[in-house]
This record gives C-alpha cells, sequence and structure tokens, in this order.
C-alpha cells in the first residue's frame, strides 16, 4: 500500500542573523537555497545594519514561505538598547551563567528586562516595517526564570500574533539522555510553555538542534536524529555561517557553522528531508 501521508512540514531556523557578515551571508545563500524557512534577528547585533536588513528582505522575497523572527538578546558580548539596563557589567549585559544564576536567584527587575525587550521588539518593528513572525532568545534567555516572564509580558504587548520558541524536546527520556545538554532545555521548557499557554501566546509543539558545539559532531547524523519523532510544525535550530573576523571577536562557536552550512547547501540534506517524508515549504 502506497502511503499518502502528506509530509510533516517543519521549522528549520537559523539563529544570529545580524551577529557577523559572514554568518548574515551563509544564512541568505541557505534562504535563497530554500534550505531553510525562518530566521532570527539579532537587532542589537554589529551587522544589524539597514543593507544587512535590505540583503535579508530580498533573500526571503525569494523564499515567500521564509519566516523572520527576533532574537531576543540579554547576554554578553552585546550590549542592551536601553539607557537604564540593570544589572550588566562593563556595560554589556551578564554572561549566560550569571543571567541564569541571577533568574534563579530572583534577583533581576523584571520590568528592566520587559522594556530592554520591549525596544528591541520595537527596533525590529522600525527595521522591517512590521512586527516579528515568531520570537525567540539567543542562548535559549526566553527560558530562563523571571526572564520568561518579562518576555512572554513584551511580546504579548508589542508582537501580540508571534508565536514563541520553547526548546523542549518529544523523546522518552532514554533518548534524550544522549545528549545531557539539551536535558536543561527539557526542563526549562516545562514552566515557559506553561507560561506561555496562561498568556494564550503560541509556541512550537516540539524542539531539536542543542548539541555540543565545541565538537566536531557530523552535522549530517545529527539532522537525522533531530528530524526522527519531531512533530509537524516543530522547530529545528541550526547556526550556519562563514567565519570572520567579527564572528571570532563575538563568539566561540565559529568552524562548526561552516559545517552547518556545508551539509544544509549539499545535495545530502534535500535527499534527507525526502526520506523522512518532511518538507520546509
Amino acid at each position: 500500500m502506497i502511503d499518502a501521508a502528506p509530509p510533516r512540514r517543519i521549522w528549520l531556523c537559523a539563529d544570529d542573523y545580524g551577529l557577523s557578515p559572514g554568518v548574515n551571508r551563509a544564512i541568505r545563500d541557505l534562504i535563497e537555497r530554500r534550505r531553510l524557512n525562518a530566521t532570527s534577528v539579532m537587532v542589537v547585533g554589529p551587522a544589524a545594519a539597514r543593507d544587512e536588513i535590505k540583503a535579508l528582505q530580498a533573500a526571503a522575497a525569494s523564499n515567500p514561505r521564509c519566516a523572520i523572527g527576533l532574537h531576543a538578546t540579554l547576554t554578553a558580548p552585546f550590549r542592551p538598547l536601553t539607557m537604564h539596563f540593570r544589572p550588566t557589567d562593563g556595560g554589556m549585559f551578564l554572561t549566560y551563567t550569571n543571567l541564569l544564576r541571577a533568574g534563579l536567584l530572583h534577583r533581576l527587575d523584571t520590568e528592566i528586562v520587559r522594556a530592554e525587550l520591549i525596544v528591541q521588539l520595537s527596533a525590529f518593528s522600525e527595521t522591517f516595517g512590521r512586527t516579528p513572525d515568531f520570537v525567540d532568545g539567543h542562548q535559549h534567555v526566553q527560558l530562563f526564570p523571571q526572564v520568561r516572564d518579562a518576555f512572554l509580558k513584551a511580546v504579548k504587548a508589542a508582537a501580540p500574533n508571534a508565536w514563541v520558541r520553547q526548546s523542549g524536546r518529544n523523546q522518552v527520556l532514554a533518548r534524550r539522555l544522549r545528549r545531557p545538554k539539551a536535558l536543561v532545555l527539557d526542563f526549562l521548557s516545562t514552566q515557559f510553555r506553561r507560561r506561555a499557554a496562561r498568556a494564550g501566546i503560541a509556541f512550537n509543539p516540539g524542539f531539536e538542534g542543542a548539541y555540543d558545539f565545541s565538537g566536531r559532531a557530523d552535522f549530517g547524523n545529527l539532522m537525522r536524529e533531530f528530524l526522527d519523532e519531531l512533530p509537524a510544525n516543530g522547530v529545528i535550530m541550526c547556526h550556519p555561517g562563514f567565519v570572520d573576523d567579527t564572528l571570532v571577536s563575538l563568539d566561540p562557536f565559529t568552524t562548526a557553522r561552516e559545517r552547518e552550512h556545508a551539509f544544509l547547501a549539499s545535495d545530502d540534506f534535500p535527499h534527507l528531508l525526502a526520506t523522512n517524508k518532511v518538507t520546509l515549504t
């Protein structure tokens, strides 16, 4: 019997547009090839100038199913857009670990965090001429205690039609234990989903994409794992990019971005999607 079930449509989202020219160029290339159908933009990034945004809009025009979202950023080495944001370290946001610790200890002023996110959402809307299709967070900050409440309030106020990204996986525990780094995201996402549902904000039903960025993992094999059991409308995050001086100065995740781009641009990727009855269109 022929299986006539339609393919699963998923979101393959490239994070970090605006981080560096090389990252931007790689993301645009994959959008034009229709190997991505979403990207999220860091409005505080050094490569989020008007010309880079226009180039993204031109690339997305050739792929009308491509969603563009805000990559809310609250961690170093980036700086807040609001003058009175606290706490900071040398004028920059706190590091990932220090922000998470402050949230766990309830030392954050959620109104100050909400105000910063409102400004980032406004900057996106001013630049693109519309609100974002979705909102996620750099280094998953949207999931952090205290931050998540400010995040959801900001989205509800400034982008009420956007969906938000949760980072919990739809797998049995035995499979989730294979990538222990992602277990933290599973845990943090539980409360995030509950709060988003109470606020009436839509979110993705499944998530994949977390792995040990410090190693030399085979991204093709990882993508096979990511696709397995991911529900329709689930999100796979990715970080394609070309290494340049700006990227090296800001982020330790460098050459792995080029490996991600190479696989997603290859003929192996659409074959993998077809084998798994998955579509990005």
